[in-house]
């Protein structure tokens, strides 16, 4: 199924021609330092894809959905959408080949804007790695607000479309004194 359609990319259900694509990115160390708990060998993957080949958006459940070239159909990355007690979070990993050419911003700009249409009353939150400066800079990009550092998840926290109490919580959270 296709979710969603770009200027240059198409946003659809992971397929079994996708698993070796995922497995090469997955195991690079320019896209795979900064995940936690991702699969990666080639069974857990195939494995994966077909668990999750006829994932839908909505929000009883996480849904992963590849991120392919519009032109030719090739999967460039992947982002997982993860709906839980009002908020949705969003993972993502792109290959390395791909990086630095806007493909990521294309394709996250595009899903915020959607989920967000169809499901208003959700909050929007993503973590990552402090280190990972490249993707701090695109969830900024994106309209995310840095919330700072949970040191109990060991995560920067974002957060974007949230009521003043979650932002008051999940600033609470990062409160080093805590």
């Amino acid at each position: 199924m296709v979710f969603l359609t770009t200027q240059r990319l198409v946003l659809r259900n992971v397929a079994p021609e996708d698993a070796d694509t995922m497995y090469d990115y997955r195991n690079n160390e320019l896209c795979a330092r900064y995940q936690r708990g991702q699969v990666r060998d080639r069974e857990g993957i195939a494995a994966l894809v077909e668990r999750r080949r006829s994932d839908v958006l909505g929000l009883e459940q996480p849904a992963l959905l590849a991120v392919a070239l519009r032109d030719t159909g090739e999967m460039i990355g992947e982002i997982v959408v993860m709906p839980q007690d009002g908020a949705i979070s969003l993972g993502y990993t792109f290959s390395y080949r791909h990086h630095r050419r806007g493909y990521a911003y294309e394709a996250l700009s595009a899903l915020l804007e959607l989920l967000h249409n169809r499901f208003p009353e959700q909050e929007f939150i993503c973590f990552t790695e402090a280190e990972n400066l490249p993707s701090r800079a695109l969830l900024r990009k994106l309209g995310y607000q840095d919330l700072g550092y949970a040191p109990k998840i060991q995560s920067q926290i974002f957060g974007k479309w949230l009521t003043p109490q979650s932002e008051a919580e999940l600033r609470q959270a990062t409160d080093p004194a805590r």
